[in-house]
């Protein structure tokens, strides 16, 4: 039989202990959240020693008391801190936001686009015929978003569609003062812009931490301006990482998913540790409402910082490594094909033969596993690897080819620009007029994202009556009223024909298209 008896509140009275003479009883104490408590527990036929096991239980109380008298002594107080740990976060985020949230800041932009006044420039058929057609007419375009301080001069982070193209950038911090601000470096397949504010100094920033280290499971918060509302904070956890084939930017990048409330007016703004430390940078979300359902993205502190560091060695745009391949994940019926046990790594599906993993002998039918002994298993994951590695670095490459493991360590270059792009530009009074190509190289490849095997003729720029031909950007032109184009001078002899009738046939995401046109 077992029985609790509550000890006296505030130690005022003695509990009355009744035990019977013929059975013995194990008295224990417990401490729990309401009172002390004493179970009685019967254990067998009562032993001689009953007035020793008495004396003991007197002892045990009387150490009770000492413990309950040290309990009511003063506590002296402690000054909050940044928590060290998520076991230290108990009750509140404050002490965190105290120390990010001044390093957050909301932005606003403000350019100029260009609309035609064509009603049919939306028609999912015709579009591409009449978009280019109509009245030009100049309008003004507001952005809101957010960004992150992370020096004291004034080096912000945020996203590129907030601020890419922008003509006028006003950037207001927590505290209410307001800087402009220059755009000094752009990477629109990654979605970051890197700003600096004008005459500043003595700012707030965030510390970078190392987003290889956070786990799914960790908790976070989301800082930034949503809706324009002013600074808000949310609260989340790391949902998910090496989120991949999500379309932002212009490419398909990689990502850390939180469930920490995002919604427009985020994007720029910072997901922090419990250190107060910088995770991530907050750019998309997926959802039908248009706002938060949970499910946000951001992109690692870690590419953030290598996108950072190019700003501050002066270039534009940022500069990623050169793979010179086109890779796919391996998914469960490659795996089956390859006699893997499970679905892991990415195949080789083209590779230059220039390219620095033809240079170390990796060939079409490699699975990359590993990229530093981190593995991968998506082609933006694989990129992301390399591009967080650096320039001028060297990256270790662990690689299945048949039955074997292999390893290979290849150099982290720039696209070779070679041979020479002979970029030209069209003047002549014809239909193609404005029209900038170049030839096909490794560059050309890696700066319009190509495929590794492509080659011909690339547009690069339309501008004045080319504009009106349907032809885009990225396009790779085969022939020109029935003749072949071999050149970039081609294009410019091909283009003074004197005629109203055009024909141009171009390669576009991998399809032949003919495009017919009358000007």
């Amino acid at each position: 039989m077992q029985r609790a008896l509550p000890i006296w509140p505030a130690l005022k009275q003695k509990p009355t202990l009744q035990i019977d003479r013929n059975t013995p009883v194990l008295i224990k104490a417990r401490m729990t959240l309401r009172a002390f408590c004493v179970e009685t527990q019967t254990t067998g036929p009562l032993y001689a020693e009953r007035r020793v096991f008495i004396g003991a239980l007197h002892m045990r109380l009387a150490t009770l008391i000492l413990c309950l008298a040290a309990c009511a002594a003063p506590i002296v107080a402690r000054a909050e801190t940044v928590p060290q740990s998520q076991a230290e976060v108990q009750l509140s985020f404050a002490p965190v936001v105290r120390k990010s949230a001044p390093a957050v800041v909301n932005i606003y932009a403000q350019r100029v686009v260009a609309q035609r006044s064509s009603p049919f420039a939306d028609d999912p058929f015709f579009g591409d015929l009449f978009r280019n057609f109509g009245q030009v007419t100049p309008r003004v375009q507001n952005a809101l978003g957010s960004g992150v301080i992370l020096s004291d001069d004034g080096i912000v982070v945020s996203n590129f569609h907030v601020v890419g193209n922008a003509t006028e950038i006003r950037v207001v911090l927590n505290d209410r003062r307001e800087y402009d601000a220059d755009i000094i470096l752009t990477d629109e397949e990654s979605d970051l812009a890197v700003l600096k504010l004008r005459d500043a100094s003595d700012l707030p920033k965030l510390e970078v931490a190392d987003s290889d280290a956070i786990e799914v499971g960790e908790l976070v918060l989301a800082i930034g301006n949503p809706f324009g509302v002013g600074q808000t904070v949310s609260s989340g956890i790391i949902s998910g990482l090496a989120r991949s084939g999500i379309a932002v930017g212009s490419g398909r990048g990689y990502f850390i998913q939180t469930d920490a409330p995002i919604n427009p007016g985020n994007s720029g703004g910072a997901l922090v540790d419990m250190q107060g430390r910088l995770v991530g940078v907050n750019t998309a979300i997926i959802t039908r409402t248009g706002g938060s359902h949970g499910i946000g993205f951001a992109i690692p502190a870690n590419l953030v910082a290598q996108v950072v560091q190019q700003a501050r060695d002066g270039q534009e745009r940022f500069q990623r490594p050169w793979a010179g391949v086109t890779a796919q994940a391996v998914d469960a019926s490659l795996a089956d094909a390859f006699d893997q046990r499970v679905p892991e790594g990415v195949i080789l599906l083209e590779i230059h033969p220039d390219s620095p993993l033809a240079e170390a002998g990796m060939v079409r039918g490699d699975v990359v596993l590993s990229v530093d002994g981190a593995p991968v298993n998506s082609a933006p994951e694989m990129m992301f690897r390399l591009s967080v590695r650096g320039l001028g670095a060297q990256s270790e490459l662990r690689y299945r080819r048949g039955d074997s493991v292999e390893t290979a360590q290849i150099d982290l270059m720039l696209a070779p620009d070679t041979p020479d792009r002979q970029a030209r530009r069209v003047d002549a009074r014809t239909a193609l007029r404005g029209l900038s190509v170049v030839r096909i190289n490794p560059a050309v490849i890696a700066e319009y994202n190509l495929t590794p095997d492509a080659q011909g003729i690339l547009i690069t720029g339309l501008e004045d009556i080319s504009a009106r031909t349907g032809l885009r950007v990225g396009d790779v032109l085969l022939a020109i009223n029935g003749t072949a184009v071999e050149t970039t001078e081609d294009v410019i002899a091909l283009a003074q024909e004197q005629t109203r009738n055009w024909q141009i046939e171009i390669l576009r995401e991998g399809r032949r298209v003919a495009l017919r046109f009358r000007l």
